[in-house]
């Protein structure tokens, strides 16, 4: 792993202790080719929803929560960054969706931190990999940061 690729996945490690999800924190850092920071996300409830006990019922969390790939994509849109050719550090391996909104975006890369996803999305995963190896979008894995 490079010092950028270190700089980045610490960052996304970072990032996802900003979210309230008492059970799962999840972040995500987009960097453009020249290393900078375009956005970043975490999974939680969308703007203007609050954190309430919803966060501790499980069936309604994951009606309402946005991935923190989601959110980092949506942060770029809202302010005017464009993300074609750039690349995704995200805590977790992403789901099959957020990997297809990666993909969309124009995302070329995607870091995560190896051995940090959790065994029952393991199946899920193997999925959302083989769809970014089907187009092209290269993924890797760096260590866990210190």
């Amino acid at each position: 792993m490079n010092g950028w690729d270190r700089k980045f996945i610490e960052m996304a490690a970072l990032v996802s202790s900003w979210s309230k999800d008492p059970s799962t924190k999840v972040g995500c850092v987009i960097a453009d080719s020249d290393h900078a920071q375009l956005s970043e996300g975490f999974n939680g409830f969308p703007r203007g929803i609050a954190d309430d006990e919803r966060l501790h019922r499980r069936e309604m969390k994951y009606r309402l929560i946005v991935h923190a790939e989601a959110n980092a994509i949506a942060a770029a849109a809202r302010n005017g960054h464009g993300l074609k050719g750039a690349t995704a550090y995200v805590t977790f391996c992403p789901c099959p969706q957020c990997a297809a909104l990666l993909i969309q975006a124009g995302i070329v890369r995607v870091v995560t931190i190896a051995g940090a996803t959790p065994a029952h999305w393991l199946a899920e995963c193997e999925i959302a990999q083989a769809m970014l190896r089907e187009a092209g979008v290269i993924y890797e894995e760096a260590q866990r940061p210190a």
